[in-house]
């Protein structure tokens, strides 16, 4: 009996949160919310829901810890202290982009755990990776929140709408990719009626066009720019 309870005990300690939420990440890229479930963990794992459940509660709990895992190793170490901070929000708003383009998932997680748990850890990680930089940057104590929330929230929605565009393109069909997708897209702009829709039309050939990730940093500089002669303004 005493030796099976330290076989046990074993398991447990080998079968770590850490290697749980790993392999739920794993389950994840490959198939998506849908394909995480306990039965799927406990196959890739090679344990019983046991161990799992003595690790992690629910579903919801899981998906929580693999969001702040993904969100943790994208803003470790992005834009050091001592750089240019400019640069270093730069560093930041690329590790999450990046991160949402290898784990798709994420951004409907964040999404999620944003509006759910906006006390948890996934909001003040991306915070603070972000507004120590515009701390850096000089701007007033005052408007260190609104210029940290501005950048975040821009960074969350184009690197969201980054994936949608993604998804949207693999629904086309088997062989579909994101150009045929924009060209898609840029087609039906330029049937809009001139008269309602003049902008758009004149800017359907750059939408079929861009760069995602050129678009994105330029986005950036935009917000930069504005942050820089709102505290020009004020000094």
């Amino acid at each position: 009996m005493a030796t099976r309870t330290r076989r046990s005990q074993r398991r447990t300690e080998a079968l770590s949160r850490e290697r749980i939420v790993k392999a739920a990440v794993e389950l994840l890229d490959a198939s998506g919310e849908g394909g995480l479930t306990f039965r799927a963990l406990t196959e890739r794992l090679a344990t019983g829901p046991g161990a799992i459940y003595w690790h992690v509660a629910n579903k919801d709990e899981l998906l929580t810890a693999a969001t702040d895992a993904v969100v943790a190793g994208a803003v470790a170490g992005a834009g050091e202290a001592s750089q240019d901070p400019e640069d270093g929000i730069r560093a930041v708003a690329l590790r999450l982009f990046d991160a949402t383009e290898e784990h798709p998932w994420i951004a409907a997680q964040l999404a999620t755990q944003l509006s759910r748990s906006p006390g948890g850890t996934v909001a003040p990680r991306i915070l603070e990776g972000i507004g120590r930089h515009v701390r850096a940057l000089g701007v007033p104590e005052a408007g260190w929140f609104t210029a940290a929330s501005a950048l975040m929230h821009y960074i969350l929605g184009a690197a969201g709408q980054n994936v949608a565009n993604t998804e949207s393109a693999r629904a086309l069909g088997p062989g579909a990719d994101r150009g045929e997708f924009l060209g898609t897209v840029s087609a039906a702009w330029k049937r809009l009626d001139p008269d309602d829709y003049p902008f758009t039309r004149a800017v359907a050939d750059q939408a079929r066009a861009h760069d995602d990730r050129e678009q994105y940093l330029a986005g950036i500089d935009l917000l930069l720019a504005g942050i820089d002669a709102g505290r020009s303004h004020t000094a």
